[in-house]
């Protein structure tokens, strides 16, 4: 048996894969193994906000943290005075696989995979780690042998139920929110921030002069800074989302959204997944943060607006499609309203119960019939409290996915 800690790498990308997968496993390892060496490459991604790698030094202070830019020298051969000299473990944890089999390739090691996995790499994957057995079956196809692939579960429902009970405190101060009250979710990357923050404020506007009584606040991500929502702020978004412009002001102990009109601000939240909770419901965008509130069994209406597809990340070079001249901009449109009509519903969660538990908005989308939405299941007590409850089973199994992992990977050092 080994006397030395675990020395593992890990490759991630944005707010969602940390936050969901890196966050919880993390979390779990040191709990467990206080004096596992870890080292996090974030790599180079259209969807990272950038804030990643300070995040996660604020919450795992003892672990070393690489940020893209300085990855991509250490990927091009340069030495980087956070990298260690070899790697027992790289752990893929989001991002473009071909990164851990950079990292692998410069610091060896055993290579270990979650979710995804690619054909051409597959016979070097050491141990495949899947989220249920569909997706065993899915890296089984890919090549990847049945005895290397481990089914753990969701690493996202750890990530949230920790976070539900304060396990990552931001350092930013929440300002008060009232329960029982809407919480809006806009989003993390950076044209959801530059778009859905105004259009998600005219929304609740519209709301404030329907329904008084209900009360609305902001849930923005640590990942987010207040300069970038006090751009959007201050332009209103697309002119197609029908935004509405504001300012940031002190509200409570943190701060909240005046719109310029005037009027009470609206509290904003860093710690979304603590206070939500205590919410009547949440409205939000597909993504990680349906997993985690489902997980909490948080009741959901999720906004699909189209409003603006050509601001829309796309995944591979289609992104910068609209760069092109003259057609470009109604070539990405194009290439996003057809990738959305290929899914009838949107939301994890949805499409993991076979049925809509989280009602969904799509198409291009106005505040004020958001807001009228967002009354209307604000008085459906009966169909809100069925969600919850169905929500919250949907994921029950996968509780524990965190520690199963870091067990397992623990258990490669104690053997090799």
């Amino acid at each position: 048996m080994r006397e030395r800690p675990l020395r593992l790498a890990i490759t991630s990308n944005g707010p969602g894969e940390f936050a969901g997968w890196v966050r919880p496993l993390l979390r779990a390892l040191f709990a467990r193994a206080p004096d596992t060496d870890v080292t996090l490459f974030f790599v180079p991604d259209d969807y990272a906000t950038g804030r990643e790698p300070d995040v996660a030094r604020k919450l795992f202070p003892h672990a070393r943290v690489v940020d893209a830019q300085t990855y991509l020298g250490f990927a091009l051969g340069r030495a980087i005075a956070a990298a260690p000299p070899r790697a027992d473990v790289v752990q893929y944890l989001g991002g473009d696989l071909l990164h851990a089999a950079r990292v692998r390739a410069r610091l060896g090691g055993a290579a270990r995979t979650y979710k995804f996995a690619s054909k051409r790499r597959a016979a070097l994957v050491d141990r495949a780690y899947a989220v249920d057995d569909d997706n065993a079956r899915e890296l089984a196809r890919l090549g990847i042998a049945d005895a290397r692939i481990d089914v753990v579960g969701n690493l996202a429902i750890d990530g949230a139920l920790a976070e539900a009970g304060g396990a990552f405190p931001s350092d930013v101060p929440d300002a008060d929110f009232a329960p029982g009250g809407v919480l809006f979710m806009p989003g993390t990357r950076k044209h959801e921030i530059a778009n859905m923050v105004p259009m998600f404020l005219q929304t609740a506007i519209r709301l404030r002069a329907m329904r008084p009584d209900l009360r609305v606040a902001f849930a923005l991500s640590p990942f987010t800074r207040e300069d970038e929502v006090a751009r959007a702020l201050a332009i209103g978004g697309h002119r197609n989302v029908w935004g509405a412009c504001g300012t940031l002001v002190p509200c409570g102990a943190g701060i909240g959204i005046r719109p310029f009109g005037g009027g009470e601000p609206f509290p904003i939240v860093r710690e979304a997944m603590r206070h939500a909770p205590q919410a009547r419901f949440v409205v939000t965008l597909p993504g990680t943060k349906c997993i985690e509130l489902a997980a909490l069994g948080v009741p959901a209406l999720v906004c699909v607006p189209l409003n603006a597809p050509e601001v829309v990340v796309v995944n591979g070079p289609l992104q910068y499609i609209d760069r092109l001249p003259v057609l470009g901009t109604l070539l990405k449109r194009a290439v996003v309203i057809a990738v959305d009509l290929r899914f009838t519903i949107t939301a994890q969660p949805n499409m993991d119960a076979g049925e809509m538990l989280m009602p969904e908005l799509r198409g291009t989308l106005m505040p004020a019939q958001i807001a009228r939405r967002i009354a209307a299941y604000a008085d459906d007590v009966a169909g809100r409290a069925e969600a919850a409850q169905r929500l919250r089973a949907l994921y029950a199994h996968h509780v524990g996915a965190a520690d199963r992992m870091a067990e397992s990977l623990l258990a490669y050092a104690v053997a090799s």
